[in-house]
């Protein structure tokens, strides 16, 4: 590009403030528009992985045998009856599998039938509540309800781990039969005091809950637990997800490692059975299917949104482009007189459109970006963090905005002849 030719761009640019302000400003506001979009699209996932892993767990850890049994009218029937407990030291377990930074909170259960000094039967739950764990390279792992189920409220406190003497009340049962907090009683000969009253579990509503060491004792399980549920960070399911669910062996070689090399849940559950010797582990699929099925959706909506952005600020450039064209009409046939082409016209308008939708993109992505998270704080309450692909996608689709809005006003140029417009003749 000559030198004569910069002059004519930054002249151009410089001169006409208005349609270049405005076009500024019509491709800033779309590309901050796809900016906001993108950034929230190629976040949502995590952030919903987030959202549904505070309402519990989508792995279920049952001994091998539990896994097998079926229901009969109304009735449990297990074929291998010996395996329908777990040893509680091979928990660790869980967290050492290759996915173990995907693993938010986990919690075994076991539960007891009990009786109180006045005769009345009731069933106790064991588990963790705040418990640290010890896990390789990770000493400070601390795991349990509290962390599993945020959705529990408590009224009162929550018991200690191992504690053999402090327990929970579900509020259902509470209500029943009037226990409040600081209330005592016997259960199984043993005294116990209840320091909070369980809201929000419905499968305990109707239950005691204490320590899982306490929950031994009653059950005579010394060391042991029934199943263990977990929660784990876990990307959308899809093709390769859905086929591997049906069979792993029908997988070739190279789908099998980029399934069991993606945070698929049906991949950390059979990572989960690998290592933890004598388990069985059941995705909750109603949980991952609900994610990706979300995740689908808002990413579906974002992309319609991004095709109309394109359209209606396409539309805007043209008619910005029209309107400059028509101004710069004797500029143009001045062009054509000293024997500039058609081409190198194109080129010197096309230019000035690029540069400013480059600025426009750059200034756009900063304030999509913003945008994307007060979006993500009105929703999440916190922010989202920034994906550095949207930087260069939002400055092309700038740069695509501008290509395709030039595109109508461009061919116009070969009609201008220059005795017509340098002379005003129709």
């Amino acid at each position: 590009m000559t030198n004569m030719q910069l002059r004519i761009i930054k002249s151009s640019i410089t001169g006409s403030h208005v349609q270049k302000l405005m076009a500024f400003i019509t491709i800033m506001l779309a590309s901050a528009l796809i900016a906001c979009m993108l950034n929230i699209t190629l976040k949502i996932g995590d952030e919903i992985a987030g959202e549904l892993r505070s309402y519990g767990s989508n792995i279920l850890v049952l001994p091998r045998g539990e896994s097998l049994s079926i229901e009969i009218e109304g009735k449990n029937f297990t074929p291998l009856k010996s395996q329908n407990f777990l040893p509680e030291d091979k928990l660790h377990k869980i967290k050492e599998i290759f996915w173990r930074n995907n693993i938010v909170a986990f919690a075994p259960f076991l539960q007891a039938d009990v009786n109180s000094s006045k005769g009345e039967k009731f069933k106790f739950v064991g588990t963790y509540f705040d418990k640290n764990l010890q896990i390789k390279d990770e000493p400070e792992f601390k795991t349990g309800v509290k962390t599993l189920y945020g959705f529990w409220g408590i009224n009162g406190e929550w018991p200690k781990d191992d504690s053999l003497d402090e327990i929970l009340v579900g509020d259902a049962l509470a209500k029943s039969k009037n226990f409040k907090v600081g209330d005592e009683l016997v259960l199984n000969s043993r005294k116990l005091k209840i320091v909070g009253i369980l809201n929000g579990a419905s499968d305990e509503a109707n239950k005691f809950v204490g320590s899982l060491k306490l929950a031994q004792i009653f059950a005579n399980r010394p060391g042991e637990f029934s199943k263990a549920e977990v929660s784990a960070m876990t990307i959308p399911e899809n093709d390769l997800s859905l086929k591997a669910r049906r069979n792993v062996d029908d997988l070739d070689s190279a789908e099998y490692d980029l399934w069991y090399c993606s945070a698929y849940v049906s991949s950390i559950a059979f990572q989960i059975e690998e290592d933890f010797a004598g388990v069985s582990a059941k995705p909750s699929l109603q949980v991952s299917e609900a994610e990706s099925n979300i995740v689908k959706k808002i990413q579906s909506l974002m992309g319609i949104v991004s095709i109309i952005a394109l359209i209606v600020s396409a539309i805007g450039i043209t008619s910005l482009m029209t309107s400059e064209i028509y101004r710069r009409k004797k500029e143009i046939g001045l062009l054509k007189a000293l024997g500039a082409s058609n081409l190198e016209i194109y080129s010197l308008f096309a230019t000035e459109s690029l540069v400013v939708a480059f600025f426009a993109g750059i200034v756009g992505t900063i304030f999509g970006y913003g945008l994307s998270y007060l979006v993500a704080f009105a929703i999440f309450s916190h922010g989202i963090g920034f994906a550095w692909i949207v930087i260069p996608i939002s400055i092309a689709f700038a740069l695509l905005i501008s290509v395709i809005g030039s595109l109508s006003p461009m061919r116009s140029l070969t009609k201008l002849l220059p005795a017509e417009v340098l002379y005003e003749r129709k």
